[in-house]
């Protein structure tokens, strides 16, 4: 059985439309999330945070999103209220997402994603 891979999808984005359609040429069983309609938890957004590698949610946050400067993230150091904030209004998330294998990587760009198989 081969494991299965998910991405954090929004079809709004070229880059995720992008790693998306290459996913889906290389045949594998994929999960597709569209993560603005069932946004992540905290906890969720945590595990994921530590398969990205990224210490801080800072290194994840999409700084040219309005929300953004709206709720004054970047002075927020805490990362429970970050991670809330990733949670409650998921465009703040960089995207796509690609888990597999116990690992997650942005597809910026798409081919990136690519090193986790």
């Amino acid at each position: 059985m081969t494991e299965k891979t998910i991405i954090w999808h929004n079809p709004r984005c070229s880059k995720s439309r992008e790693t998306l359609a290459l996913l889906e040429s290389r045949g594998d069983a994929l999960e597709i999330r569209e993560y603005i309609d069932t946004p992540p938890g905290v906890d969720e957004l945590k595990s994921v945070m530590a398969m990205l590698g990224f210490q801080s949610a800072h290194e994840w946050l999409r700084k040219t999103e309005p929300v953004y400067r709206e709720l004054g993230l970047k002075a927020i150091e805490d990362e429970a209220v970050l991670l809330d904030a990733m949670s409650k209004n998921p465009k703040l998330i960089e995207r796509p997402v690609v888990i597999h294998g116990g690992k997650a990587m942005i597809g910026r760009p798409p081919e990136q994603v690519l090193e986790l198989f």
